[in-house]
């Protein structure tokens, strides 16, 4: 940038000429070595203050230069923010911006990369069972199929479909609370009615395994949070416990509360959880060792989310004996 092709810069020397035209010919009324003095008084004053204009617009003119390859290039410069004044002030909050920018430039590309895994997993997920739907009604149209054989393959056919509609159904739910398009209430909820609650759609599949259910609520047992989608937590857990639970297992469900937190305590008597899968038990999609050939990896991954946002945690190990337990506090608001 040139320092004279600048307007202000031009106004000023106009000025400066002007005025000091003024002094000189007034001096020279009073003495002539008085008005040699001002004058080169004058022009020290004006180089000073030219010489330290220039070096602020040379400043002004490497900031411009920055933040025009931030614009075009993408490049990240660093700035000095050691300095004082008024313009390294404006340095330091360019750089501010800029390092905010910087952040939310790599938070919008780790969502576009976790959006892309989502849907990723969510069409492997639907993929699966369409895949085997499509083969099994291919081989219905097969005239020399028995009808029993007909009818084993529409259950298979309805289970399929069942379980894409509870993965799409828990997906969608996931999706409300990354979102934060649902804001879970924060009322008295009963752990006794919550836990009746979730075992009632799990009967059946409990009665075919003959597995039992032994609670040991207290009475009047509460804390602050969302029935319904407790209810889906604890439905969640209690459901993995019974697919992963032998035939005549015993699952339990306890339940204690103390002035810091209610604790809800679920166990089976499963094969447990392997060791290096229980750090990424809660993950999304995420199916251990131990998962059948039914298990998603979203209903674990639901609940903690349900759970975190009512002031809880939940964590998951294995006995000392046989099988895994789960354990949830929801944490008293002060």
């Amino acid at each position: 940038m040139s320092l004279f092709r600048n307007e202000e810069i031009k106004k000023q020397i106009i000025i400066y000429v002007i005025f000091n035209t003024i002094v000189f010919l007034g001096a020279l009324f009073i003495n002539i070595i008085c008005s040699i003095y001002i004058i080169l008084v004058c022009l020290v004053i004006e180089f000073i203050s030219l010489f330290f204009t220039k070096k602020r617009y040379n400043d002004i003119s490497e900031l411009t230069y920055k933040i025009d390859k931030i614009l075009h290039n993408n490049d990240y410069t660093n700035f000095d923010v050691n300095k004082e004044g008024e313009l390294a002030v404006l340095n330091s909050e360019i750089y501010k911006m800029t390092v905010r920018l910087r952040e939310q430039t790599e938070r919008l590309e780790n969502e576009k990369n976790y959006l892309k895994d989502y849907l990723a997993d969510i069409s492997h997920q639907i993929r699966t069972p369409m895949t085997s739907i499509n083969i099994m009604i291919s081989r219905l149209s097969r005239q020399e199929l028995t009808f029993e054989d007909r009818l084993k393959m529409i259950k298979e056919i309805s289970k399929l479909l069942t379980r894409i509609e509870w993965l799409i159904t828990a997906l969608l739910k996931v999706a409300q609370l990354e979102s934060d398009t649902v804001k879970l209430k924060k009322e008295k909820t009963n752990v006794e009615e919550v836990v009746n609650k979730s075992l009632e759609p799990l009967k059946i599949q409990a009665e075919i395994k003959n597995i039992k259910m032994k609670l040991k609520i207290e009475k009047n047992t509460n804390y602050k949070g969302d029935y319904y989608w407790s209810v889906e937590a604890i439905s969640n857990i209690i459901k993995n416990c019974i697919e992963h639970s032998e035939n005549g297992g015993i699952i339990e469900i306890i339940s204690e509360t103390n002035p810091i937190y209610t604790e809800i305590i679920i166990t089976d008597e499963g094969k447990g959880i392997c060791k290096e899968d229980l750090p990424h038990l809660f993950e999304r999609f995420y199916r251990g060792n131990n998962s059948g050939s039914e298990g998603i990896g979203i209903g674990l991954y639901l609940t903690k989310m349900i759970v975190s946002k009512q002031n809880g945690v939940i964590t998951a190990k294995n006995r000392e004996n046989k099988g895994a337990e789960f354990n949830i506090k929801f944490f008293n608001e002060a």
